[in-house]
């Protein structure tokens, strides 16, 4: 673990939100994006072949192995700060947008998950889940900070770090892709306000797609299966393993022989979050 003193005073937003990146073998989008964070940073290694690039004034943590999402939890434990936005390697928070979420967090009391609006490439193009998470069906509740949602994405996202360490952050089974579902179930089982607030902006810059779609709808498949075991009743558990099967036999195969493991851990999601994912289809 490499210490290095405080970030300069004149490129902190805002003292009330720290900024965990995770990042994995993407040094040259790094340098890029990493100049942009406008709060105190740390930065999860998250087990690459070669470290990081070195910024001054920035607490980085060296990881031994690949975590996936559950590195970002990592940095939320040595995190100081009443909140706490993610970034990941190849994203960051547009000028106003941190100082703005924790205006947010403070007059909502109730929220501890704010999602940001995200604008993909050199373009700026909207992701398609802007669209999604502003028509929630779930509506937006008397004194909220926006419409509800309960999906998300996990680098656009600053949660209250409190509530995230209670619900006990990102599940390290899971690993990457569909981690954010089981996350959004706790936090509202818990009580929690979850809101798309597109006033808030997170820059999207991913590189060309090199990664193997076959293998991550793979896993996508495994963790929806895994997370409806987790929480689901089990009629919806059912209703999920057939889906499944159909449409990624390899995936539901992965999740059946974590099916033990899953049920040890099962804890139903209270009526309310259980109507409220019934709503979202």
């Amino acid at each position: 673990m490499t210490l290095t003193p405080d970030l300069p005073t004149t490129t902190v937003e805002t003292d009330e939100v720290t900024v965990v990146v995770a990042t994995r073998n993407r040094a040259d989008r790094l340098r890029e994006t990493f100049p942009h964070h406008r709060a105190r940073t740390i930065l999860v290694d998250n087990g690459s072949d070669t470290p990081p690039p070195v910024f001054p004034g920035v607490e980085t943590i060296a990881l031994a192995e690949n975590r996936g999402a559950a590195a970002r939890n990592v940095g939320v434990e040595r995190a100081r700060t009443p909140f706490v936005a993610f970034a990941d390697d190849d994203s960051y928070w547009t000028p106003g947008s941190l100082t703005r979420a924790a205006e947010l967090m403070r007059r909502h009391p109730r929220a501890a998950l704010l999602a940001a609006r995200v604008l993909v490439g050199p373009e700026q193009r909207d992701d398609p889940v802007n669209a999604l998470m502003a028509a929630s069906p779930l509506g937006t509740p008397p004194g909220s900070a926006g419409p509800s949602i309960l999906g998300f994405l996990a680098c656009s996202i600053i949660v209250r770090r409190d509530a995230f360490l209670a619900a006990g952050g990102f599940e390290p089974r899971l690993f990457v892709y569909g981690e954010e579902s089981l996350l959004a179930m706790d936090l509202a089982a818990a009580g929690h306000e979850l809101s798309y607030v597109p006033e808030l902006v997170v820059r999207h810059l991913p590189l060309p797609s090199g990664r193997d779609n076959g293998a991550r709808a793979r896993v996508e498949t495994r963790n929806r299966v895994l997370t409806a075991m987790l929480r689901r009743p089990a009629a919806v558990v059912a209703r999920t393993v057939v889906a499944a099967a159909r449409e990624n036999r390899g995936g539901a195969v992965d999740a059946l022989r974590q099916a033990g493991w899953a049920w040890r851990h099962r804890r139903v999601v209270p009526a309310a979050v259980e109507a409220d994912l019934r709503a979202l289809g």
